[in-house]
């Protein structure tokens, strides 16, 4: 009889663990929309419902809470990019993953800064996985490009203007999903061999790694210019 009461204890413990886990996660969306990546943790766990010591058990950093909040959406944007290496057609491979990658911005809001704060080489995994996802889209441009679809003046580097142009339409707007679906195919329609009839400036510098997370991040600005 003890040993079943401690045997349901534990598992009404874990049950809580559970639940509270979840309403980090929950509020930390929430949180991260509203006010950003750089939220206090603190602003989150009283969202939640959780004392602070609660959520740093579950989430010992800041990174961990957002790779957390946003796993899902992460999951999402690899799978994208692994079906687009694969599909037959490397124009419509294109097209769907950066059509997945913006919905994405446009459904959650706090998730284009969650996406390219995954970039950034805090650890040896983050640095091979920027690196993988940067040569997987390389390779993708290069055979939409040999097989006269994408614009041969098109570089990868422009998918990161591509975010941050949808990035602050969808912050502006963030209702209006008309304007976002519009928006992104007004730049994939630019971004067809057929409609290149005048060469593009030089691409620019920017990368995901360099890419400014918030227009108001001293972290980011700092890191932007070092």
């Amino acid at each position: 009889m003890a040993e079943s009461s401690r045997i349901t204890a534990r598992n009404r413990v874990r049950a809580d663990a559970r639940r509270n886990r979840e309403r980090v996660l929950v509020a930390a969306r929430v949180v991260f929309a509203k006010h950003g990546i750089d939220a206090p943790m603190a602003t989150v766990a009283r969202r939640a419902g959780v004392g602070v010591a609660t959520l740093y058990r579950h989430f010992p950093t800041r990174d961990a809470l957002v790779r957390g909040a946003f796993a899902q959406q992460m999951e999402t944007c690899a799978r994208a990019l692994t079906e687009a290496l694969a599909a037959p057609d490397p124009w419509q491979g294109f097209q769907q993953l950066v059509e997945t990658v913006c919905a994405l911005q446009r459904e959650e809001r706090g998730f284009p800064a969650a996406f390219l704060a995954a970039f950034p080489e805090s650890t040896s995994e983050h640095a091979q996985a920027r690196q993988r996802a940067e040569r997987d889209f390389t390779t993708l441009v290069r055979r939409a490009q040999a097989a006269g679809a994408l614009r041969a003046d098109f570089h990868p580097s422009d998918l990161a203007v591509v975010l941050l142009a949808h990035c602050a339409l969808v912050t502006a707007l963030p209702d209006d999903g008309a304007a976002s679906r519009r928006l992104v195919a007004y730049l994939l329609q630019s971004f067809r061999a057929d409609s290149a009839n005048r060469p593009l400036p030089p691409p620019t510098a920017l990368t995901l790694r360099s890419f400014p997370i918030t227009t108001d991040s001293p972290q980011r600005r700092r890191s932007s210019s070092a």
